[in-house]
């Protein structure tokens, strides 16, 4: 029987396309489903990619805190590398908990498709990060035990036994300031950070939470939230992997609803909404076998992917729209918690849930029947509001002094103007009234909450080499939430600036009280404070040494500096 000419060249390039996808098969592959990369297959597999390809490029972009270097691979159809403003970049990052590795396995096979396909989309530029805690990668083992699969894996800690999607703020790991360098130069649209969950039994296999939409402009979060995430459910459920919200729930089960999750800017998500990129984090379902959790990833990053393609103009002009309107936005909220009194619903695919007695204590627990299965509408609530809404000023102005910060600042495209000359400025500087400090370590630091400050108008002495920042550029939202020490997660919460909360000079009681009393006689306000705190406050009345301290307070001797912040704010007149 003849062959057709057109049926000959498809059958030809379907059998070029096996040839060259067999050359490229993953370690997960080999396995059958039942392993994943090891970090030295992973980068051996990329490098290979880079050599066949000239659509692919594989970058070291920094260090890692294990001494490794941590790579992406960048893909462009036109063999062109770098970010531009007329394309989308979509950035892939796998492997922050190395435990939950489906994302490494999934985008290898991914970039390994498009490219021996010759299916990598138009003006965009695709970049995969391999695996970013290179550090937990290394540590291989068995460490998850309500994961089923693979068969040895890595660790969520990196070599300092940070987890790095906690680390964006305070950036400990070389890893995270690695990424963060990456992150500025590419500028992504949007960003996917791939996960396994932890916790309850359902039937999903793909669930994901978005960049929390009330944080982010209403010019990027109504295109995510009306356009772009029902077109990604729609994709995800013709793939057969119907999605949910990531499954955090109040109680014990999901049917009684679930919430949305605020990702704070020390997750990678919340990090990248600062910068008007909007993100998903994809939790595939730790329970399901790991076969259909890579699949799950796949068809995820795809659909991302193809939606980016699809929409690229669309997404351009969003996020250029929103960075010019935060370069000049003048009032920004802060510190978002749900608003429980908003509720919607969502189709929800679980199991029945039951109690029976443990066969380790004899007390009552919980248990997921699978042979119960069920599709019901649940409550979800995912509507965020600022509990904190502040004007920006003209301008911060730090002292060169805090490098750390000013280190973080350039690193994240900060654009900062060091004085060319020693200057006494007109400034409102804080004073912080009031912190609580947790009394356990979290991730290495032992972080502020609840903060409070009083501004007071002052003229300070600056000097050259200490730094202005203007407050009309696209880091805006960066910069407030950093240097305003009431954000949650402010350089201030993460102890940036404790040493300032440490009193230098004091008074010995037996000479002050003489001075004491001098002052008082001069001073008819101060010796009327005095008496108006004694007579409210009989503590402190019958307390000779903190009547010394109330008035060494409130006298020329008192430093001021004890409680200043010290990154101060230029206010519109100053």
């Amino acid at each position: 029987m003849k062959i057709p000419f057109r049926l000959m060249l498809c059958l030809l390039g379907t059998s070029v396309f096996a040839q060259s996808r067999s050359a490229f098969v993953t370690p997960y592959e080999r396995s059958q489903g039942k392993e994943t990369a090891t970090y030295a297959e992973i980068i051996d597999f990329y490098q290979r990619l880079d050599k066949q390809f000239d659509q692919a490029k594989l970058v070291v972009i920094g260090k890692t805190d294990i001494g490794k270097p941590l790579h992406i691979l960048l893909l462009s159809a036109d063999k062109q590398f770098t970010a531009r403003p007329d394309r989308v970049t979509l950035l892939i990052n796998n492997g922050i908990h190395p435990g939950e590795p489906e994302g490494i396995d999934a985008c290898m096979m991914m970039a390994r498709d498009l490219l021996v396909s010759n299916r990598l989309p138009k003006k965009m530029l695709l970049a995969i990060i391999p695996v970013l805690n290179v550090d937990g990668s290394l540590n291989r083992g068995e460490s998850r035990v309500n994961q089923n699969g693979p068969a040895t894996y890595g660790f969520r800690g990196n070599a300092r036994n940070l987890n790095l999607n906690r680390d964006f703020i305070k950036a400990d790991a070389e890893n995270t300031r690695s990424f963060q360098a990456i992150f500025q130069q590419l500028k992504p649209h949007i960003f996917i950070d791939n996960h396994t969950s932890n916790g309850a039994d359902y039937q999903h296999v793909v669930t994901y939470f978005a960049t929390q939409k009330d944080k982010l402009h209403p010019t990027i979060s109504g295109y995510m939230a009306q356009t772009f995430q029902p077109e990604l459910d729609k994709l995800l459920t013709e793939k057969g992997f119907p999605p949910a919200p990531y499954v955090n729930h109040p109680r014990d089960t999901p049917e009684s609803g679930l919430l949305g999750y605020n990702d704070s800017p020390r997750y990678s998500t919340g990090y990248a909404a600062l910068f008007n990129c909007f993100g998903f984090t994809l939790e595939t379902h730790m329970w399901k076998d790991y076969p259909a959790r890579v699949k799950g990833s796949y068809a995820f990053d795809e659909a991302v992917l193809r939606l980016c393609e699809r929409d690229a103009p669309t997404i351009l002009a969003n996020k250029q729209r929103a960075d010019a309107a935060v370069s000049g936005q003048t009032t920004f909220k802060l510190n978002y918690q749900l608003d429980r009194t908003q509720t919607d619903s969502i189709t929800f695919l679980g199991y029945e849930a039951g109690y029976k007695p443990s066969e380790v204590s004899g007390m009552k627990r919980l248990y997921y029947d699978r042979s119960r299965p069920f599709t019901k509408r649940i409550p979800y609530q995912n509507t965020f509001v600022a509990a904190l809404q502040l004007n920006k000023p003209t301008a911060y102005v730090i002292p060169q002094g805090w490098q750390e910060v000013i280190t973080l600042l350039k690193r994240n495209g900060v654009r900062m103007q060091a004085l060319s000359r020693d200057t006494v400025m007109a400034v409102s500087a804080y004073y912080l009234d009031d912190y609580k400090t947790s009394p356990r370590p979290y991730e290495g630091h032992y972080i502020h909450s609840g903060v409070t400050v009083h501004a007071e108008a002052q003229r300070i002495q600056f000097y050259t080499g200490d730094y202005v920042i203007p407050a009309n550029q696209p880091a805006n939202r960066y910069l407030i939430e950093t240097l305003e020490p009431q954000a949650m997660d402010s350089f201030f919460v993460w102890n940036f600036f404790d040493s300032v909360l440490d009193q230098k000079e004091y008074f010995s009681n037996y000479i002050f009280e003489d001075t004491a009393a001098d002052l008082l006689k001069k001073d008819p306000a101060l010796r009327q404070q005095l008496a108006s705190k004694r007579a409210s406050d009989k503590a402190f009345s019958e307390n000779g040494d903190a009547q010394l301290e109330f008035i060494y307070k409130r006298t020329p001797y008192f430093e001021k500096t004890f409680n200043r912040y010290p990154v101060y704010r230029l206010e519109v007149g100053q």
